[in-house]
């Protein structure tokens, strides 16, 4: 089986009672590689900063292998601030000209399900390095559209939207496309020739959309009575999403683990549980699921 590919930030998020290793590609690397899917995570890190340390540290802890984390020696290790509200929302302040802007493009290398987002895409340098990374890859591609101040565009999401066979958003975002380009899903997603999209909807549930906007499946949200935040929810359903697709499970069946796996992660600080041995379930979880009927 070929590993996915993970292209974007790593980054720290510093919340008031401290910081945490982050970003959504990194989140997503991090639960592929604790849930025992074969991954290869291409990011880019100061050389020698604390930011860098804690990434490189959390990277060890879910078993995540470091070799594709490029090392820079001029921009220190991204850093988000996260503000929260005090009610379980929360806004974050990306700050600019990180080392991750400033990704190289990955030697070529056998891949299968090809994740990229939006938000890495915002210096020209790592744009045109994960643009030649997708646009080589011969496998399914998954864009996961963050909207962040900076690349919140038309023409950006346009450029990702080109190249992507399955999209993932959350609903603001999905207004913010239906606005922009079509006023339908269905035309939205032939527009863009879109095999999948994945509506991601918080304690509502999630969504899943077929050509011509037809729906595949939905299911309602998952409780969490131990709600600390959601950051890093979403990035935790589309990395059980991803697994699921990448070992040929039911795409029901791992969808709905995605959604309770997501509920999962609003109980912790940050993106991921600070032990990586409370994954330990839900890869079980994972690898029980039903093989994908093919017939």
């Amino acid at each position: 089986m070929a590993p996915i590919l993970v292209l974007g930030e790593a980054l720290v998020d510093e919340f008031h009672d401290g910081p945490v290793a982050a970003g959504a590609p990194f989140n997503v690397a991090r639960s592929l590689a604790a849930l025992g899917v074969p991954v290869r995570f291409v990011s880019r890190i100061g050389a020698d900063d604390a930011a860098g340390r804690l990434v490189l540290d959390s990277a060890a802890r879910f078993d995540l292998a470091a070799c594709g984390i490029q090392r820079d020696t001029t921009h220190a290790t991204g850093r988000v601030g996260v503000h929260e509200d005090g009610v379980g929302g929360h806004r974050f302040e990306i700050h600019a000209d990180a080392a991750w802007d400033h990704l190289e493009a990955p030697a070529a290398a056998a891949a299968g399900i090809v994740y990229f987002g939006s938000l890495a895409q915002r210096h020209a340098v790592s744009r045109a390095a994960i643009r030649a990374s997708v646009k080589g890859a011969s496998g399914p591609r998954l864009l996961d559209l963050n909207l962040r101040p900076g690349t919140d565009t038309p023409e950006l999401a346009a450029e990702s939207l080109m190249l992507a066979d399955w999209v993932k958003l959350n609903e603001d975002e999905l207004d913010c496309l239906l606005a922009w380009f079509e006023p339908t899903l269905p035309a939205l997603m032939a527009r863009f020739a879109l095999q999948r999209l994945v509506v991601t909807r918080g304690a509502a549930g999630y969504a899943l959309y077929g050509q011509q906007g037809r729906l595949l499946a939905a299911g309602e949200g998952v409780a969490q009575r131990a709600f600390v935040d959601s950051v890093g929810a979403g990035d935790g359903f589309t990395a059980m999403l991803l697994a699921g697709l990448s070992l040929g499970r039911d795409l029901s069946a791992a969808l709905a683990l995605a959604n309770r796996y997501a509920a999962m992660i609003c109980g912790a600080r940050g993106p991921l549980p600070a032990d990586a041995a409370l994954l330990v379930p839900w890869r079980e979880a994972l690898h029980a699921l039903p093989v994908e009927d093919r017939a």
